[in-house]
């Protein structure tokens, strides 16, 4: 039997973001010559204030791993669909209702099943072609498929004939989201897979916009929706550094309580480093907007898989401002966990995230003294 546990550790803890030009900066702010980091490996006691031990510290994922109960029931939805009943999984989507972002992340979790034998979707296809998941799902399908055969590479080094099926991809992924949106108009989830393909598809600003809209008219606070029009927006793409800023910073104001939206400004913060950012918004006015990005996190449910990543974004970022009181809060809540970026850049990220605590602890300490 084929185990899906890569597959969930891949659905639960995925790194939407990339190794970066953002290790100098770590190294200048945790770098074994700080004279914290020095503190850090000689005197710092985690247990003084109430931090996971160092021998728990792990850097096998970024927070704690799905229930058991949650595995063992995403193993059968995928062992069904491997055996040809695509029923269970049809199933599994429709339980989440009208929560958009669970019934999102659920079909995410399908896409990676359809991604290693996807007969089974063909067949729920033919059976319920009535069905706006299963459309969203084969559309979804051909945009993973299409970004997996164009590569990560920028474009001029993309050969040809994958640049060609790429383009060949991307619309029909567009085409077949437009026709499950017309089965469900409600459902967010065709316009998801839109926005998604946007950007591949060379697509204008103005062409953007009513995709964006229409996404935003069916789910307003959408998470993946909003982490994709961020990429949109971005500078590497069809905006700038400062529409994809502004951009994250609407999310966080419009970010309802429970909702994990704020964490785009991180995404955002770090699209920024990653492209070799010589400095990053350091005014009293960013300041704050740290704060409020980590007042509306904690309000997000604690299970919420997202947050493990955002979690630890924020204690880099928030350390990176000088609030280290609330950067080394958010490293109690972090716990042992330290495979995430941006300590994974890092050779040892272990150690790369045991001394940005104690820099956190040690200069927290300082200003209170």
């Amino acid at each position: 039997m084929t185990t899906l546990l890569p597959i969930v550790l891949a659905v639960f803890f995925v790194g939407l973001i990339r190794r970066s030009p953002g290790r100098a900066r770590l190294a200048r702010w945790i770098g074994p010559f700080n004279p914290s980091a020095r503190w850090a490996r000689t005197r710092f006691d985690p247990a003084a204030y109430a931090l996971a031990p160092r021998e728990q510290l792990s850097a096998r994922r970024a927070g704690p791993p799905p229930p058991a109960y949650r595995l063992k029931e995403m193993q059968a939805i995928a062992d069904a669909a491997w055996e040809g009943d695509w029923r269970p999984a049809a199933a599994y989507v429709e339980a989440a209702g009208q929560d958009w972002d669970e019934r999102w992340s659920r079909l995410e979790l399908l896409q990676e099943i359809a991604a290693r034998g996807d007969a089974w979707l063909g067949d729920w296809r033919r059976e319920r072609p009535d069905s706006c998941d299963s459309a969203t799902l084969h559309a979804q399908l051909l945009v993973h498929r299409a970004w997996e055969i164009r590569g990560n590479e920028y474009a001029n080094r993309v050969p040809a004939a994958r640049m060609a099926t790429f383009r060949e991809l991307l619309p029909a992924a567009i085409r077949v989201a437009r026709e499950a949106a017309l089965l469900a108009p409600q459902d967010p989830g065709p316009w998801v897979v839109m926005v998604t393909a946007a950007r591949g598809a060379r697509y204008s600003r103005d062409q953007f916009r009513p995709l964006w809209e229409g996404l935003l008219a069916r789910a307003p606070h959408h998470y993946t929706g909003h982490w994709q029009a961020l990429q949109f927006w971005c500078a590497k793409w069809a905006g700038s550094d400062r529409l994809m800023l502004e951009f994250a910073e609407r999310a966080v104001r419009c970010a309802p309580v429970g909702s994990a939206l704020a964490g785009m400004h991180l995404h955002a913060l770090y699209e920024l480093e990653k492209r070799g950012a010589t400095a990053l918004p350091s005014s009293r006015k960013a300041k704050v907007l740290l704060e409020d990005v980590a007042r509306s996190l904690h309000q997000v449910p604690a299970d919420d898989e997202r947050l493990p990543q955002l979690r630890h974004l924020l204690a880099y970022y928030l350390g990176r401002a000088g609030l280290y009181d609330a950067a080394l809060e958010q490293f109690r809540l972090i716990g042992p966990w330290c495979g995430a970026e941006p300590w994974t850049k890092e050779p040892d990220a272990v150690a790369a995230f045991d001394r940005a605590r104690a820099v956190a602890a040690r200069k927290a300490a300082a200003s209170a003294g």
